[in-house]
């Protein structure tokens, strides 16, 4: 820090006459040519934005220059003569006391922060000080002159900013970067006293969901409202952080040396915070919600025996993967770290390097399952993805498509089915056999919320040249889950196109009557679960025939999927079904069989 420019130089031009000349040689040498006369002198210092002072050997004031006078609220009469313990209070008078003797004794000049409290009682004020010796024309040193500037007001706003560099500016919490220095310190506090610590990952559920439907201003306050809660369960040594979004931190620390008791007494902790969650709905102006938790658990004592990483970063990546397998397990849970969630991650991370490279190389294939109707005869087919991998083998589909839906690589996928899939149905286009199938394709969320969805399909169908009316496109629920009306926009797009859409697994959610009522699907798909028991589970069985009458009610096409036998099949045609998809009509395989038994019966 440092003085103004201005005051800056006033006060350095002041202090080398008063250096040059001395205290005494004030009042005697005033030749015009040569020297400032004391009332030019005077306004000079007056005008200096700095405290300005001259105290003599005794550490008496013998001059102070009016911001003196504007600070200690005193004419500056009462204050000369007077030492500082007359004007400050006792820390304050030692602390300048032992600094004016060192520039007294040493002679030399000294910069130094001091911090001022009055005797009255205010509140104290930060100075910078400047203070050197003045010495008489035989260089004895007679008096002490300083100038001190006031820097409160910069001081606190460097606290301010030092805090916003550590803290999250929505919760007050420690951000990332605070939290990884807290990690660090830990880590050293375990080497020295063996007392483990842990690392709590909370992650609130459906957050996304509050975000979207009620605004990110309500948002925020109920991740105000998330860390006050999360506070209240805190002990001495713990430190709560948010990472960001609706991502919180718990670092506790001293849980204890035995594993046993170490591993019970911090699920505890975790309980008592996703107790704390939800206990009871969150208050935001007027509306109550109810809050849920996945948390994931790391212990520092397995980190410090050998992580690969920084213990900091690996710790916290331990954290974020148990939280993640609480969301698996159906969120709202509790999971700790183990081995096996790593390699899971290894895993994950190498599938997600060889989908890229699949795309890239053209490894990815399809296969289509024919759909048959009442007399066995193929109507149209759906197109799946398989995965030839010439390493590896055969990738099974829920693998690879999993982990392209968590790497965001569904998108690119799915442009490629679709784009592949219109060129086989412009291709059965072309044969008088073939050219009434339909083809459907399998949407994800992620493809269908991207904002450029219905100019990539209509782009396919353009390109290949397939009937926009032969093509079928399959979403399941969890599409609609965020922003309904743009999803429902984009469909009413492509069906006054020609394309028609179906809704799959149905009766597997919660809300597929609701969706059947607002959009206008072409079709519904039985989930094979409830086909596999229908011929040993009267529940099974009534929701099968439900759903063939509400299909028939609306005007729906309903396709009953998973069907692998022919007692399933003559039952469901006894119940009243008319398309039907399976083992017992045939595998997904090659286009060509497709087209082969579009006439046969089975």
């Amino acid at each position: 820090m440092a003085l103004t420019r201005d005051a800056w130089w006033l006060a350095m031009m002041a202090l080398a006459v008063l250096s040059t000349f001395g205290l005494r040689g004030l009042s005697r040498r005033r030749s015009r040519q040569r020297m400032v006369s004391e009332r030019s002198l005077a306004a000079i210092l007056d005008d200096v934005g700095a405290c300005v002072y001259i105290k003599d050997l005794d550490l008496r004031y013998r001059y102070v220059n009016r911001k003196v006078v504007e600070w200690f609220e005193r004419p500056a009469e009462s204050i000369l003569g007077l030492r500082d313990q007359d004007l400050f209070d006792a820390a304050t008078a030692e602390h300048l006391r032992s600094t004016d003797e060192r520039v007294l004794r040493q002679g030399q000049r000294i910069t130094v922060e001091e911090q001022n409290r009055q005797q009255a009682g205010r509140p104290p004020r930060t100075f910078l000080s400047v203070k050197q010796p003045l010495r008489d024309p035989e260089g004895r040193i007679h008096a002490l002159c300083g100038i001190s500037t006031d820097i409160t007001d910069v001081k606190l706003s460097e606290q301010k900013l030092q805090h916003l560099a550590g803290h999250d500016a929505l919760t007050g919490l420690p951000n990332r970067a605070l939290l990884l220095d807290r990690i660090h310190q830990a880590f050293h506090h375990l080497a020295r006293s063996r007392s483990d610590g842990a690392l709590l990952f909370i992650d609130l559920d459906h957050f996304k969901l509050i975000n979207d439907t009620l605004g990110h201003a309500k948002g925020d306050l109920l991740l105000q409202q998330v860390a006050a809660r999360l506070g209240r369960c805190l002990r001495q040594d713990d430190t709560l952080a948010r990472l960001g979004g609706d991502e919180f931190v718990l670092l506790a620390e001293n849980l204890g040396r035995d594993f046993a008791d170490v591993t019970v007494g911090v699920k505890v902790i975790a309980e008592k915070l996703r107790h704390e969650l939800c206990a009871e709905p969150m208050e935001l102006d007027g509306g109550q919600y109810s809050v849920r938790a996945s948390i994931g658990i790391a212990l520092m004592s397995y980190v410090s025996r050998g992580a690969s990483g920084a213990p900091a970063d690996e710790l916290l990546k331990r954290a974020d993967m148990a939280m993640y397998e609480a969301k698996a397990a159906g969120r709202n849970q509790v999971k700790c770290f183990d081995p096996s969630m790593q390699e899971a991650l290894h895993r994950r991370a190498e599938l997600e390097f060889l989908i890229q490279e699949g795309l890239r190389l053209g490894q990815f294939q399809l296969a289509y399952q024919p759909v048959v109707d009442e007399e066995g005869c193929v109507v149209g087919a759906e197109a799946l993805a398989r995965w030839p991998h010439p390493e590896k083998g055969m990738i099974a589909p829920g693998e690879f498509i999993a982990a392209a839906e968590a790497s965001g690589q569904i998108v690119a996928l799915g442009t490629w089915i679709l784009c592949t899939a219109c060129a086989q149905l412009a291709a059965w286009g072309r044969s008088a056999d073939t050219r009434e199938l339909s083809l459907s394709v399998n949407l994800s969320a992620r493809q269908v919320h991207a904002s450029d969805f219905v100019a990539q399909v209509a782009e396919a169908l353009r390109h290949s040249g397939a009937d926009p009316r032969r093509l079928e496109l399959e979403l399941t629920e969890s599409v609609f889950a965020h922003d309904f009306e743009s999803v429902s926009e984009k469909m009413r797009s492509l069906q006054r196109i020609g394309v028609r859409f179906s809704l799959d697994d149905f009766g597997t959610g919660y809300s597929s009557l609701s969706y059947l009522k607002r959009l206008a699907f072409h079709q519904i798909k039985i989930d094979q679960s409830f086909v596999r028991d229908l011929l040993h589970d009267e529940n099974d069985a009534a929701i099968v025939r439900a759903v063939l009458t509400l299909g028939e009610s609306l005007g729906l096409e309903v396709v009953a999927e998973g069907v692998e036998t022919a007692e399933q099949f003559e039952a469901l045609r006894r119940l009243g079904g008319r398309r039907f998809q399976g083992y017992f009509f045939g595998r997904p395989g090659r286009a060509e069989a497709v087209q082969a038994s579009a006439v046969a019966v089975p």
